[in-house]
């Protein structure tokens, strides 16, 4: 089996080069997240590459990611270990198991990019979030309608950390 500790990806993303960070706070018994992956550019500057922000309450269905983000300087890859690192740490750190998101509606091309996006990392929607006032709570908390999806923690980090190691190999042939 392998590890798919968080502490085992931050060595895997050292060995490249890169610094994998989590910021972790709990206001009001919330943990918050920032997960951010860098490379050094000096001794006294890094790039962010890319980020992963979220939070997580007592539950098993509590992990809610908002913002995922990587940058066009990111090589290939990078997003692979932020999926893998967020879903490691709220197994790892959480009582969560499953997680929420919402792929936002701003228009329906950008919409199915999202959706085709999220289910390629496991997950599946749930439901539409429209203009229902049931739909009011998840509309304040996420920004926008568009489509709740969830997947089952495990599933995106196994999913995700094969995916990882694929790059990862390639990029280790290379050094």
């Amino acid at each position: 089996m392998t590890d798919l500790s968080l502490y085992h990806l931050e060595k895997q993303a050292s060995e490249l080069g890169l610094l994998l960070r989590i910021q972790v706070r709990r206001p009001l018994d919330l943990w918050t997240l920032r997960l951010v992956v860098a490379r050094n550019i000096d001794n006294n500057k890094i790039e962010i590459l890319g980020e992963m922000k979220g939070w997580a309450y007592k539950g098993k269905s509590g992990l809610q990611l908002d913002t995922m983000t990587v940058s066009s300087k990111a090589p290939a890859g990078v997003g692979y270990l932020i999926w893998a690192a967020t879903m490691s740490w709220a197994l790892e750190e959480t009582p969560c198991i499953r997680a929420r998101l919402l792929a936002i509606r701003d228009d329906d091309t950008q919409h199915e990019l999202l959706v085709r996006y999220f289910c390629q990392r496991g997950f599946k929607i749930e439901r539409e979030v429209g203009a229902s006032p049931l739909d009011l709570p998840l509309r304040l908390v996420w920004g926008g309608a568009g489509s709740l999806m969830v997947a089952n923690c495990s599933d995106v980090l196994e999913l995700t950390f094969r995916k990882w190691n694929i790059f990862r190999s390639d990029k280790l042939q290379l050094i």
